[in-house]
């Protein structure tokens, strides 16, 4: 189904206003590009991500360093939460998506112009489970976490989004049926997550940064008690296209993976830079929130670091779904994932 041009402007709105005030769109980010587009020197796509995050740094980074202007493009972001994401680049309102391999897969069936992805962003799977201040599990052990987990009301991101799927992976692991043991709550905008464990609707809540640090320093939260950066490669935050877009026009993608892949570099060179450029994409966090959401990126290995997006990272995630029931039926990493651009790049 085609997105009206007004439906995400709409879903912009209510994650502004139900989540943390981003700078997207900051007048500050891409002042060469615009003055260069306003020209006609640039080339203006645009991605969708499904929210503001910690993890999509690097795009955010390759915008306001000019490293999209370099390659002759204007990059736009725009939020479109609830899966929207997806649905944003199928219906050719968004030039490309951020986000997990899996949530691809499953918008690419009956697909005869399926999504592929072109270059790494987060190779870890990017979420914590964080209790409300004063609930603890006694325990790390595996009994320990799930009398701590049975019966608990948990946020656990939308159905069928990357977070909601690790939740259930998770709580299948540890012999809880994740319908009848627990109450999962649901809600398209994951940025609500704070709100909802600190107005009490949650005991629990899957989030990702900066939402986990917003909450530690608000006192909704201690420090997550699980996260899943443990499960290895991962590929949770991707860039990609249609296989049409590779097809018609491979020197727009070999340019925006060419950006990204300097973003990458930079993020790993130059955390002053980073950490200048992540508080302006989120202007409302206190430094120390910043300052821990980075802390917690590099010591997690949150990012890639050559963009490449592994078979084993690509299983690791289409794994999690499937043993979830979410996704049924074969897959195949050539049909998902395309490295031309990485591999070219170098």
């Amino acid at each position: 189904m085609k997105i009206k041009k007004r439906a995400i402007p709409l879903l912009l709105l209510l994650a502004l206003s139900m989540g943390l005030l981003s700078a997207c769109g900051n007048k500050e980010a891409g002042t060469a590009d615009a003055a260069a587009a306003g020209s006609g020197k640039l080339k203006k796509i645009v991605i969708a991500e499904p929210l503001h995050s910690t993890g999509y740094l690097p795009l955010y980074l390759a915008q306001r360093e000019g490293y999209f202007a370099k390659q002759g493009l204007d990059v736009e972001v725009i939020q479109a939460a609830g899966g929207a994401h997806i649905t944003a680049v199928v219906s050719g309102d968004a030039w490309g998506v951020i986000g997990g391999v899996e949530s691809n897969a499953l918008g690419n069936k009956n697909s005869s112009d399926p999504i592929v992805s072109v270059v790494n962003t987060v190779n870890r799977a990017n979420v914590y489970l964080v209790a409300k201040k004063g609930l603890a599990p006694a325990g790390d052990s595996p009994e320990q976490m799930k009398e701590f987990l049975k019966g608990k009301k948990i946020a656990a991101g939308r159905h069928g989004g990357t977070p909601n799927l690790l939740t259930r992976y998770y709580l299948i692991s540890l012999g809880l049926d994740p319908e009848k043991d627990v109450t999962l709550l649901e809600p398209a905008d994951a940025s609500t997550v704070v709100t909802m464990v600190q107005q009490g609707a949650a005991d629990i809540a899957n989030g990702a940064e900066p939402q986990i640090s917003d909450g530690v320093a608000k006192g909704v939260w201690d420090e997550p008690f699980y996260k899943f950066h443990d499960l290895g490669d991962f590929s949770y935050s991707v860039l990609s296209v249609k296989k049409s877009t590779i097809e018609k026009d491979p020197e727009t993608v070999q340019k925006f993976t060419n950006a990204i892949l300097e973003a990458l570099k930079t993020v790993q060179s130059d955390k002053e830079l980073a950490t200048k450029d992540l508080k302006a994409e989120f202007p409302t966090l206190s430094d120390d929130a910043i300052k821990a959401s980075m802390d917690r990126a590099y010591a997690d290995n949150l990012w890639s670091l050559d963009g490449q997006i592994s078979e084993a990272a690509v299983k690791q995630d289409m794994d999690v779904m499937i043993q979830t029931g979410i996704y049924s039926g074969d897959y195949s990493y050539a049909d998902l994932v395309d490295m031309q651009f990485v591999n070219q790049a170098k």
